[in-house]
């Protein structure tokens, strides 16, 4: 709630024995701020965890210049501009970099030759000094904004900051000591390549028997697997989303979100716009737009928007690997808030989303590190290839994800609508810089080190990607990325299982082996269908007919449970019109197999390489509707 809502409220009260702090007397005698607007932020701040400064400014009421000359006068100093802290020399402390960044100080020395310390964020100034030695206790305070003074952090520790970004994981958990492999990685791959091609010469027909009982086995696996979440989600029932508790509960607390961008010219002010419908406060919401720095034209157009305070542009210093994760590690540091949430460019997410998250985290127990939202889509009527990567979402984060999350088992994260506990994020290191799907590496990792991650009912709708060869460069640097962590955390199988348990340890060999062979072996499943149609089959000198037919029976009923699964996850309200197109789905996942094919490619020669997903490809359809809320939305099965 913010200071309009409560106007629209009605009297804010009594201003008899209001006892203004310092900053307020201050702005209150110069007339920068009136009696009631003061005594409403203090309303507010009953509720949130943000000080009245910060209420005021992200309200409109004050502007940053009139907040940080009254902070100037409280400390008895004055302000600086990124000239002025330029001129000053540094003072190098024991402070980690990350410390200074979040809480935005830097201590220099003044012009009079004593220490002092540039300040961002006066509110932090006890915490600051206990990092700082004992002759900064007393230190003149200069007052200068919060992105100035990380700008000059930034500045000044660029090398630690920039190898921190790629390196934060341990290098056990990580896969960046693959760019010293490639010539091993290759041989390996040429001579696994020749020895298959020499057998499958000698011995063609029990090397295809080999590989489609491989591919009938991983199937019964997958089918026996998703049956289990199936009916686990379907016997939990419909799940209302929990509402909000009532404001006079526990303050709500800071909350930073990364949207990591490149190349998006095309949806950044519509990026903007949607992000102004969120209703969580603006004083204790913290929107952080990473940019990469050779990224000139998203730069640009973002510096013609009026941003509001509460949203602000990090710049990410160009290096290897360019990657999502990269990005988002630097741009940790800057972040202030407790909780760490992650758009995309393309989000649309329901306007309450966050006050929920923020609730259901102060409700949940300290092991549940991670809440995964619902993904959708807002385009789904474009065209075929739209409806059915829609089917195939609903099915994932309205059924299975749920099922396995219900039954124990870990579970892979869904890229966006992710919210961390800041503290539990930064103890894992943040993700790997050099996996392009950090978000699947990093649920496994929650995992492993005791955390829990929780499907919260709460939708983020995002665009389809709905041309043909788009999405088979998406699916394969997500598939690229399954590889490359089901090896990452194979590198010890013992540890993982220690770490796991023997239920998720399975869950999690159940789930990327069979999803991994299923896509890379479905040609040999296809082979199939010709024993329906009374056609030769391949295998027929090696097996009887009978025990062919048994496979294709085999295949058939599998496919039949899918599309029952894809039929119940989209008899809901909002995507009954899908239920005609779900029969299509199995000319859908061919083109899966073109992607796992070109993942394979890719993770040999270039495993870092972020082949970026095309956006705004809906733009010219129809514009995306704004974000409906909860009440309306329900984020429930089927």
């Amino acid at each position: 709630m913010g200071i309009s809502e409560l106007r629209q409220a009605g009297p804010s009260g009594d201003a008899t024995g209001f006892d203004a702090g310092a900053v307020e007397a201050d702005l209150l005698r110069r007339g920068t701020l009136n009696i009631r607007d003061a005594l409403l932020a203090r309303q507010v701040r009953r509720h949130c965890d943000a000080d009245v400064g910060r209420i005021l400014l992200a309200e409109g009421l004050v502007t940053r210049s009139d907040l940080l000359d009254s902070h100037a006068r409280r400390f008895r100093s004055r302000r600086v501009e990124a000239e002025e802290i330029a001129a000053l020399a540094p003072i190098e402390v024991e402070a980690a970099p990350h410390i200074l960044l979040r809480y935005a100080f830097f201590p220099v020395t003044d012009r009079d030759g004593k220490p002092a310390i540039v300040s961002g964020d006066p509110e932090a100034l006890s915490f600051v000094r206990a990092h700082l030695p004992a002759r900064f206790r007393t230190a003149r305070i200069l007052m200068a904004p919060r992105e100035v003074v990380q700008a000059h952090v930034a500045r000044h520790y660029d090398a630690r900051l920039i190898e921190a970004a790629q390196a934060r994981v341990p290098v056990i958990e990580s896969c960046r000591t693959w760019a010293q492999g490639y010539a091993r990685r290759l041989a390996l791959v040429l001579s696994a390549l020749v020895t298959l091609a020499a057998v499958t010469l000698a011995f063609p027909r029990a090397t295809l028997a080999v590989l489609a009982g491989w591919a009938a086995f991983t199937l019964i696996v997958s089918a026996l697997f998703k049956l289990a979440a199936f009916t686990a989600r379907l016997t939990e029932g419909p799940v209302p989303p929990a509402l909000p508790e009532p404001l006079d509960k526990a303050p709500l607390p800071k909350v930073s979100v990364l949207v990591p961008l490149f190349r998006e010219t095309e949806i950044a002010h519509a990026l903007v716009a949607r992000l102004t419908q969120l209703t969580y406060p603006k004083c204790l919401l913290d929107v952080v737009l990473v940019l990469e720095e050779e990224d000139a034209m998203t730069q640009s157009t973002l510096a013609q928007i009026d941003l509001p305070s509460w949203i602000r542009v990090v710049v990410v210093p160009d290096g290897h690997p360019r990657t999502k994760p990269r990005a988002m590690n630097y741009a940790l540091d800057f972040c202030d808030g407790d909780i760490i949430g992650i758009f995309d460019a393309e989000d649309a997410p329901e306007p309450d989303q966050i006050t929920r998250i923020a609730r259901r985290f102060q409700q949940a127990p300290p092991e549940v590190a991670c809440l995964q939202g619902i993904l959708d889509y807002y385009n789904p009527r474009q065209n075929w290839l739209a409806r059915c990567f829609t089917i195939e979402y609903a099915t994932w984060f309205r059924t299975i994800l749920p099922g396995m999350a219900r039954l124990g088992f870990a579970i892979p994260l869904g890229g966006t609508t992710l919210y961390f506990r800041r503290d539990a994020l930064e103890a894992l290191g943040g993700w790997d810089a050099h996996n392009v799907t950090e978000d699947a590496d990093l649920g496994f990792r929650l995992a492993r080190h005791g955390f829990r991650t929780e499907m919260v009912a709460t939708v983020t709708e995002e665009e389809a990607n709905c041309h043909p060869w788009a999405w088979i460069k998406q699916r394969s640097r997500w598939l690229k990325g399954y590889m490359t962590t089901y090896l990452v955390h194979m590198r010890r199988p013992r540890l993982l299982y220690r770490q796991l348990g023997a239920w998720k340890f399975w869950g999690f060999q159940a789930h990327f082996v069979t999803a991994l062979s299923q896509v890379m072996l479905a040609p040999f499943l296809w082979s199939f269908w010709l024993v329906f149609f009374g056609l030769p089959h391949p295998l027929d000198p090696v097996l009887p007919r009978t025990v062919l037919a048994a496979f294709g029976a085999l295949f058939l009923s599998i496919e039949a449970l899918n599309l029952t699964i894809y039929l119940a996850s989209v008899t809901g309200s909002k995507h009954r019109h899908l239920m005609a197109w779900v029969p299509t789905m199995h000319f859908y996942w061919p083109l899966g197999a073109i992607a796992a094919y070109k993942a394979v490619y890719e993770l040999v020669l270039k495993p870092f390489f972020w082949d970026k997903t095309a956006h705004g490809l809906s733009l010219g359809v129809a514009p995306p509707p704004v974000a409906k809320t909860a009440s309306d939305q329900r984020a429930q099965f089927p």
